[in-house]
């Protein structure tokens, strides 16, 4: 054997499992499909590489989900409670550290995203590919498409014992790390190939599906809100008794056919989840004025209607919104374009009001794994020790990174999963 270990994949999680194992002294070779490592990586948060969040670690740990049943009594908010042991020795304090050690200054942002200062994701990747290609005991081939896993049985048990390229090329070795990411951004390389190869070997894979992602909408929005962005407003998720699944709140944009946007792309978490579970239509429900209760803008709103009584309705309009939703409303209220502010009567201004507070989108679908930001669903946490990431199924197999059924809200908590699952890996080998 000339490897103690093959990593499958050079995106963040394998990035990393590569430059623990090898800093351990272990003989590593890296096997990356595409002609560039990382790529992936690069583009991450707009080219600016949100790599993680300084939120303590009972706050963080909120954000993360999985579908995997039976990882904790709540399916759907497993995931947090799945990575405690490896986010115990290595979190964003550990991460932070080992980028700053090796040259690259990070920023603390609003809600504590953590970047480099540089506003470069180039530097992130560049640390890490650094780290490995001066490494005596580090081999990476480029264009190396992993075709499926060895493996040798004895008695009940497997193990994991070579990979087999494309080509035909047989590499043996004591551990392999897949990390081979998810189905997001395929041009990157993430083709889903790894779900392939884990499911060869009999673990069972959650259908993935795609996370944190616009999504679509039955209603024809007014060209006018296209690109249009909202900011300091808070959209919930209904299920069909109105029972809110979730609450967000920051910015949003609309889109030609639905909702994007930061607080979008978090709540399609619980609506790809849910869809994909068969369940009944959901309802996006938009608060326009979060900072007021309802008795506060009914109460504003008799206020200003006293106030211009004599103003159209479709113009008063601009009391209370911004004029690229104006359409929008004009089309849901139907209440009459010319009608004077003190003809409007109690039950038109309620409906108002209840609008105001809670603009209904029915929820249609997503956008797909192009626009996806990460990948929901994967291989089975059941099926994974939390603890090293090897496989219950074969030994010396390790998943890490989007390969695994977890996913997670924006803000740095999903290249938080994908570092410290592969350096717990890393570790582990």
């Amino acid at each position: 054997m000339d490897y103690d270990v093959i990593v499958v994949g050079g995106g963040a999680a394998g990035l990393m499992a590569a430059c623990t194992a090898a800093e351990r002294g272990r003989r590593v070779l890296l096997l990356e499909k595409m002609d560039q490592a990382g790529r992936k990586l690069r583009i991450t948060g707009k080219g600016r590489c949100n790599l993680t969040n300084t939120n303590p670690l009972r706050d963080a740990l909120p954000h993360i989900g999985s579908s995997t049943a039976g990882a904790t009594n709540k399916p759907g908010q497993t995931g947090g409670v799945w990575l405690r042991n490896a986010y115990g020795r290595f979190f964003a304090p550990e991460l932070m550290e080992w980028f700053e050690q090796r040259g690259v200054a990070l920023t603390v942002e609003r809600g504590n995203r953590v970047y480099p200062s540089s506003g470069k994701s180039l530097d992130v990747f560049l640390a890490l590919i650094g780290e490995l290609e001066a490494a005596a005991n580090v081999t990476i081939r480029k264009n190396a498409t992993v075709k499926s896993i060895e493996t040798f049985s004895e008695g009940d048990s497997r193990q994991a014992t070579a990979v087999v390229l494309e080509r035909g090329e047989r590499i043996s070795c004591r551990h392999i790390i897949l990390a081979t990411g998810g189905l997001s951004y395929p041009t990157t390389g993430s083709t889903g190939a790894g779900y392939r190869m884990a499911a060869d070997l009999g673990h069972t894979v959650v259908e993935p599906v795609p996370s944190l992602v616009a999504l679509r909408c039955a209603e024809r929005l007014p060209q006018e809100l296209v690109g249009f962005q909202l900011r300091n407003v808070e959209l919930s998720v209904l299920d069909d008794t109105g029972k809110p699944l979730c609450r967000h709140f920051g910015e949003m944009t609309f889109c030609d056919d639905g909702l994007a946007g930061p607080i979008v792309l978090s709540t399609s978490r619980i609506v790809t989840r849910r869809l994909n579970g068969g369940n009944a239509p959901l309802t996006a429900s938009l608060d326009l004025k979060p900072a007021l209760t309802a008795e506060q803008l009914d109460k504003r709103l008799l206020a200003d209607m006293d106030a211009s009584g004599t103003r159209v309705f479709n113009d008063a309009l601009r009391l209370w919104l911004p004029a690229e939703l104006i359409p929008l409303a004009l089309q849901q209220l139907h209440i009459e374009y010319y009608k004077r502010l003190h003809q409007i009567t109690g039950a038109e201004r309620r409906r108002l009001r209840d609008w105001l507070k809670g603009v209904r989108f029915t929820i249609t679908g997503t956008h797909d794994f192009n626009e996806a930001v990460v990948t929901q669903g994967g291989v089975s946490l059941a099926e994974v020790n939390p603890k090293t990431m090897e496989s219950r199924i074969v030994k010396g197999l390790y998943i890490v990174g989007e390969l695994l059924d977890l996913d997670a809200d924006t803000g740095g908590y999903n290249l938080q999963i994908a570092f410290s699952t592969g350096h717990a890996a890393g570790e582990a080998v």
